[in-house]
């Protein structure tokens, strides 16, 4: 192209520091292998260093190196304060800094960004610069060969990296087919047609895998809440998100001493009858996913110890003055109105708050009528799997189905159930 190359790096505190003999040239030094490439020549290395007087010894040394290998580029030293080369925040920060403040002239000067030297963190960080165009640069990689004999020069090789993503249209459908897999999971399969439907469930895939933060599912009773929670959680458990159990509650069928034990557990003797501990569901989905399932349904004092579990991944068990911790991602389900329950006084206001982070309203099959012939083509599936024998309606009956279950004759007061 005419124009001059310029490379950006760090200077290697480990790899470029083999010593100051003469048999440091029987060793490979990235930064001064990558100013021997015959078909790479470097007019200009802008090299970063630490500041204590071991870095800017071994920058001197592999700048004067560099020099006797490769009399025409010109390398410039540049000393870079890090207290800590591993924190992220201050190593990003560093080098946006240096890249806001350096002045490219792309127009006479092409620049790589070399990434074999530094922490794993500056690599990270040249990466997402050079992405995010803060650097118009491209990435070079450098590596050793095996030398043929000691005269060999130990200059090992180098690769271009271009961050063009545009150009890589196979990743890019790759990653496309790998979400529309996601979405067909937490579906079953089910061709589902109702767009609204189809929104949440898409919206559902992208929070289940970006965050930890509780999920509220609103819908009635057989609207496959429980169903999707586990189908949820096993996406999440596929990407290697959790490695916990599922544990699944029905908040209605908790009542008493009963309740507090099943969630929390108790102690021997915390009540009558209780013989022996028990370490009670919350502990049980330690590292996993609590669903609790109708959770309007739960009493004043599980929902204050409910709260306290949430936040602060410890509580009380039964009986207990010691604390036990549990972390777990819950997913919360109810059939109910929880604005109006807070604003009736029978469920708290900050439980509300804690678990209303991400919610989604699944309609009942009433509301998605147009899914009614896709479930039956799924539950019709699922009976031949599970009982070896395929049935099958004939046109004329499939047609009186689903004009009757697609009337308003139809209810469908429960749901998929």
């Amino acid at each position: 192209s005419g124009k001059r190359t310029v490379v950006i790096g760090f200077i290697g505190a480990t790899l470029d520091r083999v010593g100051k003999g003469a048999n440091r040239w029987n060793h490979w030094r990235p930064t001064v292998g990558l100013c021997q490439q015959a078909d790479l020549p470097v007019h200009r290395l802008e090299l970063i260093h630490g500041l204590d007087a071991r870095d800017v010894s071994l920058a001197e040394r592999v700048q004067a190196d560099i020099q006797q290998q490769s009399p025409a580029t010109d390398v410039r030293l540049h000393p870079m304060s890090l207290r800590n080369p591993w924190d992220f925040e201050e190593v990003y920060g560093a080098l946006h800094d240096f890249t806001t403040t350096y002045h490219f002239d792309t127009e006479h000067e092409d620049y790589l960004v070399h990434i074999t030297t530094g922490t794993h963190v500056a690599q990270i960080c040249w990466f997402l610069l050079t992405e995010a165009r803060y650097l118009p640069a491209r990435l070079v990689q450098t590596s050793p060969t095996k030398r043929k004999s000691d005269d060999e020069p130990a200059c090992g090789t180098h690769t271009l990296i271009d961050l063009d993503l545009s150009r890589y249209d196979r990743i890019a459908s790759r990653f496309a087919s790998k979400r529309l897999e996601g979405l067909a999971f937490l579906k079953s399969g089910i061709a589902t047609r109702n767009a609204a439907f189809n929104r949440s469930i898409a919206q559902i895939e992208r929070v289940a895998l970006r965050s930890r933060a509780p999920m509220l599912l609103i819908g009635p009773t057989g609207a496959g809440k429980s169903f999707l929670a586990r189908r949820i959680y096993e996406l999440k458990r596929s990407r290697h998100q959790m490695q916990g159990r599922f544990v699944e509650v029905n908040c209605a069928t908790l009542r008493g001493d009963g309740a507090m034990s099943a969630l929390f557990g108790h102690v021997k003797g915390a009540f009558t009858g209780a013989q022996n501990p028990r370490d009670g569901l919350l502990r049980a989905a330690d590292g996993g996913m609590l669903f609790l399932d109708e959770i309007g349904e739960l009493g004043a004092d599980e929902q204050a110890m409910l709260l306290k579990a949430i936040e602060e991944k410890r509580f009380f068990p039964l009986g207990s003055d010691k604390e036990v911790e549990s972390d777990f991602l819950i997913i919360a389900g109810t059939h109910r109105d929880l604005r109006s329950r807070v604003a009736e006084g029978l469920f708290r206001e900050d439980l509300y708050a804690r678990i209303n982070l991400w919610t989604f309203d699944l309609p009942g099959l009433a509301g998605r009528r147009e899914d009614i012939e896709p479930n039956i083509d799924f539950e019709l599936e699922r009976h031949a799997h599970e009982q070896g024998e395929r049935v099958r309606f004939n046109l004329e009956a499939r047609r009186r189905y689903l004009t009757f279950a697609s009337s308003p004759e139809a209810a469908w007061l429960g749901n998929f159930r």
